[in-house]
């Protein structure tokens, strides 16, 4: 079995394309929200790329809640941003969300094509790579961990991550390619000191200077969750 890692978003088809078993990474913030509120009690979480359809959507089901963000703040009409401190169980438990994101969803929906699609981040990084694992060995197939990036360029905190979850499904039976070996070196370097390594990347600044320096030090929580969500039929549930 091989572990690829693919970089950005708009690289999420070569993944598609091997027939790999797709895990998609955005610690900041979408992948660590979706976890969240599923850990909290949310029904479903429907990702999609736009505004336009995320506002149709919601006028179709006026039931769910409306989330996400672009630039890091919640547009207009949305009931929820993109802060999994927002996604409380009086707010979410037995709600279907509907979530639109800068990145992170777009790195879902261009994902779409797999057979398998598991949601990853530090928050249950243990738990995902241990799905992972068992799901790719039970159907004979290699795993990528897919990158949202931050507007289809490198992202610092889904690299550390994707190297939290290659640390993990590494063994002598995985060949990790030369991407996925550089990211577990990353996290085995970084893992006493998380939040002061993610801190300086760029989206992690970007986010300290809207006041969402809590959202940072949440995200960077390792294995908090034991729950893995999988994406199937358009929709997120827990495994």
């Amino acid at each position: 079995m091989r572990l690829n890692l693919e970089l950005t978003a708009k690289d999420a088809p070569r993944a598609v394309k091997r027939g790999d078993l797709i895990v998609v990474v955005d610690v900041l913030r979408c992948t660590s929200t979706i976890i969240t509120a599923l850990a909290n009690g949310a029904e479903a979480i429907i990702p999609v790329r736009t505004l336009r359809e995320a506002y149709k959507l919601a006028r179709e089901n006026p039931n769910y809640i409306l989330a996400g963000e672009r630039g890091g703040l919640k547009p207009r009409g949305f009931k929820l941003g993109n802060s999994p401190l927002e996604f409380r169980r009086e707010v979410v438990e037995g709600r279907t969300i509907i979530l639109t994101t800068t990145s992170g969803t777009v790195a879902l929906t261009r994902s779409r094509g797999a057979r398998t699609i598991l949601v990853g981040a530090l928050l249950n990084a243990e738990a995902t790579a241990k799905k992972a694992l068992e799901m790719a060995e039970k159907a004979g197939v290699d795993i990528s961990i897919v990158l949202s990036g931050k507007k289809g360029r490198f992202s610092l905190e889904d690299f550390i991550c994707a190297g939290a979850i290659g640390y993990r499904i590494n063994s002598g039976d995985v060949e990790l390619s030369d991407a996925a070996t550089a990211a577990t070196l990353t996290f085995h370097s970084a893992k006493g000191k998380l939040f002061d390594e993610i801190r300086c990347g760029e989206h992690a600044k970007h986010l300290i200077n809207l006041g969402l320096e809590d959202d940072v030090k949440f995200c960077c929580r390792m294995d908090l969750f034991n729950l893995v969500p999988i994406y199937r039929n358009g929709v997120i549930k827990p495994l």
